[in-house]
């Protein structure tokens, strides 16, 4: 007995010296708050104030000084995610990660993201007061690098810390470009459709735009050989450790439709999930310039920004900025490619990739005239059926450090507008509200047009030189709107309305959210925070209670089960509403999934309908194909001598959804609540690893919302009826001119990316229940609630 006491006693101290040495190495480890630090390059001593949520207020002296604490602050938060950022676009991934991550780096590698940004530097005024800024940021971070404390990841993979260059900002600049398209995932699908069924079968898909009825209005007065572009691509971008760029909305409300009279400016990017979360917030005030931004690892002008003067944000436009295009090698030279006047000669690239505990990839990318070749790059397409990439960010002048530094220091609208002439791509709608009462929306993106008849959803002839890009257009023929009288403009990634009789072509999300955003806008004149605080959290659908309709019209009531009658009940007086104790969300969403299984999936065979799922089109074709009673999709074709109907799919579909649910929740059909089935967690690279979830992620929870509703948290539909979300609201932002020193904002976890900070996720309470905390401006009260860090100015030795 006495022996086992000794065994437990030691066993007990060997743990309690565990856990000492944790807290201990975890005090080390957090970010530095308050003190003294000495900061090489500044001139005068800079002040931090970090606030009750991590949030640092940074006063200086100058510019320059303010930018060089940003870096080292935004650092010692988000480092390690920054090194995840800046290692994507130049395939350096495998470094940390070893060959997990390899398919990713060849793809990105390949791309020629690292050569446009070497290409844009090189163009770059080394003069410029941007320029200069962004080295003293960058100085910031490397300082930080130097002389601060080692993430714990670094650690954990063994990282070896290298200086940030200005190459980094671009290539990260450039991945969040690539993020936002969709036509990798779309136009390789819709070719395979057209090749295997013809053009009828994609009447229902909706790729003449006819879908996009809720459209932005402008202010002016004007077979299986393409399947693995898609597939691939997708499965990287959902693989990758930093989350993509999906959709958006936003809203800015002009002054007489606000209770007060001035401008109400709302925004909420849509980012897929992870631990940190996307944006880290920081408050800029120097002698000449003051700017509360939201920015992005590793970079030194923020995306989303306001001051006193003026507030901007973002959403995706959805634009078609990716063209493939079928190549046709030489016969007698497969590194020669046919043109119009003749073959030409591909472009060699030779990439090196280094893999962590393995030997080096060596990559040759054959880049012709339109773009890489994607053969080269993803796994499972046809090595003598070439496909190269067009995309407009590697092949147009790239001005994006000088874009977002113009909207971040704009003096007045004129000149804000200048700055969103300058982004080529990606394609976003840039929003705009000021002090003054002016209110707009551009769309950026350098846009262009094909000859007639050439159809960009599909796998264009690179050979012929007739389905090549036959005009670029001015951006003054970017759909925008400037103090429209109709007193509001908005964006829901949605079409904006033809200018010339040109409705350009894209990705667009379906018009639910729209149509919700107009319907809430338009009757009401009164609008202040806390009404749009709770516009901004909506969680009902316009669109699904339509749908609906059209299941009740093909089901025979008094043919259904005691369980299937009361899911049919509980429809018929649905709302749309998304809220966690609501039981129809859980009813139509497995209904849903199942009618797009029977309807689909015959003709496009597994693979191909798991493609589809992932597209845009799968959100759009949803109410209206399934409006459209001779549909050819109704028939499956696998069943002879058998034509199914609209009715048949749609009443197979909602019986197999209710057996669904019995199994899953039981047999009381109250009992099958929302929050049961959709949950949110936000995951860190190293919370995949089981003994590490607890510590490394965020959640899970229970969240409202839902696939296209304003408070739009996303997943993908899945056969066990569980929707995990994968991509929501990165923040959500509203900016009241009434009240200009306490606008509110919410994160999804928090400002850090540090697990030892008490910011790691101190926000995600507030932000599940679409609760706000104010963006300070006031100095006085900054200094009263927070917590003071000191930079001292330090020769270099």
């Amino acid at each position: 007995m006495k022996k086992l006491k000794k065994i437990l006693l030691v066993l007990l101290s060997v743990v309690m010296i565990i856990i000492i040495t944790l807290i201990v190495y975890g005090f080390y480890l957090k970010p530095k708050y308050e003190g003294k630090v000495k900061l090489k390059n500044i001139q005068k001593e800079t002040t931090v104030y970090f606030d009750e949520f991590g949030v640092p207020h940074i006063y200086a002296n100058n510019s320059k000084d303010a930018m060089e604490a940003l870096g080292y602050v935004h650092a010692q938060d988000r480092l390690w995610q920054m090194e995840l950022m800046r290692r994507i676009a130049p395939g350096r991934l495998s470094e940390i990660f070893g060959s997990v991550t390899l398919k990713n780096d060849v793809f990105f590698a390949g791309l020629g993201i690292e050569e446009a940004s070497q290409k844009a530097i090189a163009a770059l005024d080394k003069n410029s007061l941007s320029y200069q800024l962004t080295i003293a940021y960058l100085d910031g971070i490397n300082q930080y690098m130097e002389e601060g404390k080692t993430p714990v990841e670094f650690s954990l993979f063994g990282v070896e810390k290298k200086k940030f260059t200005i190459k980094d900002v671009y290539n990260i600049f450039g991945y969040m470009s690539f993020s936002f398209a969709m036509a990798q995932k779309t136009d390789p699908l819709l070719t395979d459709i057209r090749n295997k069924y013809g053009m009828e079968y994609l009447k229902d898909f909706g790729t003449d735009s006819s879908f996009n009825s809720t459209r932005i209005k402008n202010a002016k007065e004007t077979p299986q050989e393409y399947i693995a572009i898609g597939k691939s691509i997708a499965s990287l971008l959902d693989q990758s450790p930093i989350p993509p760029f999906i959709g958006s909305n936003s809203w800015v409300i002009a002054p007489k439709k606000t209770k007060k009279g001035k401008v109400i400016f709302a925004n909420d990017p849509h980012i897929g999930f992870s631990q940190p979360g996307t944006w880290y917030e920081a408050h800029i005030i120097a002698p000449d310039f003051e700017l509360y931004g939201s920015y992005l690892a590793g970079t030194p002008y923020p995306l989303l920004g306001h001051n006193r003067e003026y507030a901007y944000g973002l959403t995706m436009f959805e634009n078609d900025d990716i063209d493939f295009y079928q190549e046709e090698n030489n016969p007698k030279d497969a590194n020669a490619y046919k043109m119009p006047n003749g073959f030409n000669a591909y472009e060699i690239r030779k990439k090196i990739i280094k893999v962590k505990d393995s030997v080096d990839v060596v990559l040759n990318v054959k880049v012709s005239c339109h773009g890489p070749i994607m053969n080269d790059l993803i796994d499972g397409l046809n090595k003598n059926k070439p496909v190269a990439m067009s995309w407009i960010y590697t092949q147009q002048p790239i001005q994006i450090l000088d874009a977002v530094y113009r909207l971040s220091h704009a003096k007045n609208i004129t000149d804000f507008q200048k700055g969103v002439a300058l982004i080529a791509a990606p394609g976003l709608n840039i929003m705009y509200g000021d002090a003054k009462g002016n209110v707009a929306w551009w769309a950026t993106g350098k846009l262009y047009k094909h000859n007639k008849g050439v159809n960009t959803n599909f796998i264009l002839d690179g050979a012929n030189g007739k389905d090549d890009i036959a005009e670029y257009l001015d951006f003054s023929k970017n759909p925008s709107a400037v103090n429209p009288n109709w007193n509001y403009v908005y964006s829901a990634n949605n079409q904006p309305e033809p200018i010339d009789g040109f409705l350009y072509p894209g990705y667009y999300l379906p018009e639910d959210r729209a149509k919700r955003i107009t319907q809430l806008l338009n009757p009401k004149s009164d609008w202040d925070k806390k009404s749009v605080s709770k516009m901004i959290f909506d969680n009902t659908s316009s669109v699904a209670p339509e749908v609906v309709g059209t299941l009740i019209s093909c089901v025979n009531y008094n043919t259904l089960s005691k369980n299937e009658k009361k899911a049919i009940d509980i429809l018929k007086i649905w709302n749309g509403s998304n809220n966690l104790g609501d039981v129809s969300p859980t009813i139509y969403n497995k209904w849903v999934y199942l009618y797009l299984k029977n309807t689909f999936e015959d003709e496009l065979e597994e693979v191909h309908f798991k493609q589809f799922m992932a597209t845009h089109i799968m959100k759009q074709i949803i109410a209206k194909q399934m409006a459209n009673p001779v549909s050819l999709w109704w028939d499956n074709i696998a069943s002879k001598n058998i034509k199914e109907t609209r009715s048949q799919i749609l009443s197979q579909s909602f019986k197999e959804a209710i057996s669904d649910l019995e199994k899953q929740l039981g047999n009381a059909v109250p009992a099958w609540t929302w929050n049961k089935v959709h949950t949110l967690e936000h995951q860190h690279p190293l919370g995949k690893i089981e003994v590490l979830r607890n510590f490394f992620n965020v959640g899970p929870f229970e969240v409202s919302g839902s696939n296209e509703v304003i408070n739009n948290q996303m997943f993908g539909f899945s056969e066990n009826g569980n929707y995990k979300v994968s991509a929501g609201p990165s923040t959500r932002r509203i900016i009241d001119f009434s009240d200009i020193e306490n606008s509110w904002s919410i994160l999804p976890t928090g400002q850090s990316g540090n697990p030892f900070s008490a910011h790691y996720s101190d926000q995600a309470e507030l932000y599940n229940a679409g609760k706000f905390r104010r963006m300070k401006l006031n100095k006085r009260e900054i200094v009263r609630t927070s917590t003071k860090l000191v930079f001292i100015p330090h020769k270099k030795e």
